[in-house]
C-alpha cells in the first residue's frame, strides 16, 4: 500500500476510535452545554454576527469576516459535496433542514476560525471570549457527532486560510470603506 493511502487509512482508523470512545463518555451537562454552543458556528449565527458587526459601524471586522465566511462556504460546499463522507455513527443531534450534504469538512468549525482570528485582529472583538467559543463549536462538533475529528480540522484550516485569503484581499480593495 502506498504512503498517502496507509495515512488515510490511520486518519480514518483515529477518527471512527474517536468517535466510538466521545459517544460512550458523553454526560448529559456536556451534551447539554455543548448543544446550545454548537448553534454559534452555523451559518445563521455568522449571518447574525456580520449583521452586528456592520450595526457596530465595525468595518475591517465585517469586510474580514464576510470575505472569509463567503470562501469557507464556497469551499465546505464544494468538499461536502465532492468528498460525500458519510456521518459518524450515533450522532447526538442531526443534521436533518440544513443544507449539509456530507461530513467533511465542518462549515461549523470553520466559521468559528474565521470569527476567532478577526477577534485576533480587532481591537473592538474580545478574543479571550470569542477565542474560547470558537473552540467550544470545534469541539462540540465531534463530541456531538455530527463531524469526525478530521473533519473539524479541515474546517479549522479552511477557516485560517480564508482569514488570510481576506487578508490580502483587503490589503488591495476594502469594499466598505473604499480603501
Amino acid at each position: 500500500m502506498d504512503v498517502p493511502g496507509r495515512l488515510l487509512d490511520w486518519l480514518f482508523a483515529l477518527d471512527t476510535q474517536t468517535a466510538l470512545l466521545l459517544a460512550e463518555l458523553r454526560a448529559p451537562l456536556a451534551t447539554k452545554l455543548l448543544t446550545s454552543v454548537t448553534g454559534l458556528g452555523s451559518a445563521t449565527a455568522a449571518l447574525v454576527f456580520l449583521g452586528l458587526f456592520f450595526a457596530a459601524g465595525w468595518r475591517e471586522e465585517t469586510e474580514r469576516a464576510g470575505i472569509a465566511l463567503a470562501v469557507t462556504g464556497l469551499v465546505v460546499a464544494t468538499l461536502m459535496t465532492v468528498v460525500a463522507r458519510p456521518f459518524p455513527p450515533m450522532p447526538v443531534c442531526q443534521t436533518t433542514g440544513e443544507a449539509v450534504a456530507s461530513s467533511f469538512p465542518s462549515g461549523h468549525a470553520a466559521a468559528g476560525t474565521v470569527f476567532a482570528l478577526t477577534a485576533r485582529r480587532s481591537e473592538k472583538l474580545p478574543v479571550a471570549v470569542v477565542a474560547p467559543l470558537a473552540l467550544f463549536v470545534a469541539v462540540s462538533r465531534v463530541y456531538l457527532g455530527t463531524h469526525y475529528l478530521t473533519d473539524t480540522v479541515a474546517g479549522v484550516a479552511i477557516g485560517a486560510g480564508a482569514v488570510a485569503l481576506a487578508g490580502v484581499v483587503l490589503a488591495r480593495w476594502s469594499p466598505l470603506t473604499g480603501r
